[in-house]
C-alpha cells in the first residue's frame, strides 16, 4: 500500500532577509523612519519596494511617546497666567466673517478664571484686560507670568532676559506684581491658562448668539461664575471656594492706576473721536485737539487738558457714531471758528470826523 506524506513546501525568502540585521541595528538606535531605512538598505544594494520595509518595521515600532512633564503647582496668592486667543464669528447682518479676540485669566492656585472679549489686541486693551481680571478677582497676584506676546516683550536683551513694553513693566511697578514670561518653546509653563483658552473656544463659543462685545462679555462673566463653583477636575475643589485662600494683595486706589485706563486720541474735524471702533461725540470746539479717552465703569468719559467736557454710556457695536447734546451748538455763528474770526471794524462818521489825521 503506498503511503501519501504531506509535502512540505519551503518557504519563499523575502527580499528583506539581506538587510533585517542593518534594519535591526536602525531601530535598536530608535530609528523607525522607513524613509529613513529604506534609504541605508538600498546604498547595500536592496532592490525591494517601500511596501514591505513597512509592513516589517510596523510590528516593532514602539507605540508613539509623549515627552512627560513635572506639574508645577503654584501657592496661594503667588501667581495668574494669562494669555490672548482668537476667534472667529458671523456677523448675521451682513454674513461676513470677522475676528474677535479673548483674554483669559487663571490663578494658579485656585484655577479662577477670568474671560474678556475684544476687538483688538493692543498693549492699552491687554492692559485693561489685565486690571479688569485682577478686579474681577479682588487683587494681585505675586507673579503674571504671560508668553512671548509682542504686545508686552518688545525683544530680549543680555542674558536673553525680556524686554518689556515700559508701560506694562509701569503698570506692574503700580500694582505690585513681578512679570515674567513663559520658557522659549515650553508653553506647558502656562497650562493652565492655555487650558482655559481651549474651554472657551471649544464649550463657551461654539453657538453662542450675541448682540456685541458688552452682551459677550455679560455671558462671560455669568459662564465665569458658573465654571468656578463647578468641582475641579485636578484639584476636586472649586475654585470659588480656593479662592478665599489666595490672600490676594489689595489694589492700589483707583487714582493710582487710573492711568492704565487711558488713551489719547485725536478729534476730527466732524467734532468725533474713535475708540473701540465707536465714534464718540465732543463739543465742537475741540475739532482737531488731542484729547484723553477714559474707559470707567461702563462710561466713556473724554478730557482735555485734565477736564471732563463729554461723558458717554460705554457703546459696543462697531461703527456706531454717539452724539453728544448740543454738540455742535454755537457752531454755525461762529463759522466753525473756536476763536473770534479776525475782522476790519467800520466806524460811525461821527468817528470819523474825531479821528486824529
Amino acid at each position: 500500500m503506498q503511503s501519501h506524506e504531506k509535502q512540505v513546501i519551503p518557504e519563499r525568502g523575502s527580499k528583506l532577509d539581506p538587510y533585517k540585521d542593518t534594519i535591526q541595528k536602525l531601530m535598536n538606535l530608535g530609528i523607525f523612519n522607513c524613509e529613513v531605512i529604506y534609504e541605508r538598505i538600498k546604498e547595500e544594494g536592496y532592490t525591494g519596494g517601500r511596501t514591505i520595509l513597512r509592513d516589517y518595521v510596523r510590528q516593532f515600532r514602539p507605540p508613539k511617546q509623549v515627552p512627560a512633564v513635572c506639574r508645577y503647582e503654584t501657592k496661594p496668592g503667588q501667581q495668574a497666567q494669562v494669555d490672548w486667543g482668537e476667534y472667529t464669528y458671523i456677523d448675521e447682518e451682513t454674513g461676513e466673517i470677522r475676528k474677535l479676540y479673548v483674554f483669559v485669566m487663571v490663578l494658579g492656585y485656585s484655577r479662577a478664571i477670568y474671560v474678556e472679549f475684544t476687538n483688538r489686541c493692543d498693549v492699552h486693551t491687554f492692559i485693561r484686560c489685565l486690571i479688569h481680571g485682577f478686579e474681577y478677582f479682588g487683587g494681585v497676584t505675586d507673579i503674571v507670568l504671560t508668553d512671548r506676546m509682542k504686545t508686552v516683550i518688545l525683544g530680549t536683551g543680555e542674558n536673553k532676559k525680556p524686554i518689556w513694553n515700559p508701560t506694562f513693566e509701569d503698570l506692574a511697578a503700580t500694582l505690585g506684581f513681578i512679570p515674567k514670561v513663559c520658557r522659549a518653546r515650553r508653553p506647558q509653563t502656562k497650562g493652565k491658562v492655555e487650558s482655559g483658552i481651549d474651554f472657551v473656544k471649544n464649550n463657551f463659543l461654539p453657538g453662542r448668539k450675541f448682540v456685541d462685545y458688552g452682551d459677550l462679555n455679560r455671558q462671560a462673566i455669568v459662564w465665569c461664575e458658573k465654571k468656578n463653583r463647578r468641582i475641579h477636575g485636578t484639584t476636586g475643589e472649586r475654585p470659588i471656594d480656593r479662592l478665599k485662600k489666595e490672600n490676594l494683595k489689595p489694589l492700589p486706589a483707583l487714582d493710582k492706576y487710573q492711568k492704565f485706563l487711558e488713551e489719547a486720541r485725536k478729534v476730527h474735524k466732524d467734532g468725533f473721536l474713535s475708540f473701540d471702533g465707536v465714534r464718540y461725540g465732543v463739543p465742537w470746539q475741540y475739532s482737531g485737539k488731542e484729547v484723553v479717552v477714559r474707559d470707567k465703569n461702563g462710561k466713556i468719559e473724554i478730557l482735555y487738558d485734565g477736564k471732563v467736557i463729554a461723558v458717554h454710556e460705554k457703546h459696543y457695536r462697531s461703527r456706531s457714531t454717539v452724539f453728544l447734546k448740543d454738540q455742535y451748538k454755537g457752531l454755525k455763528e461762529a463759522e466753525g471758528m473756536f476763536y473770534p474770526r479776525p475782522r476790519a471794524i467800520k466806524l460811525s462818521s461821527l468817528e470819523v470826523e474825531k479821528r486824529p489825521l
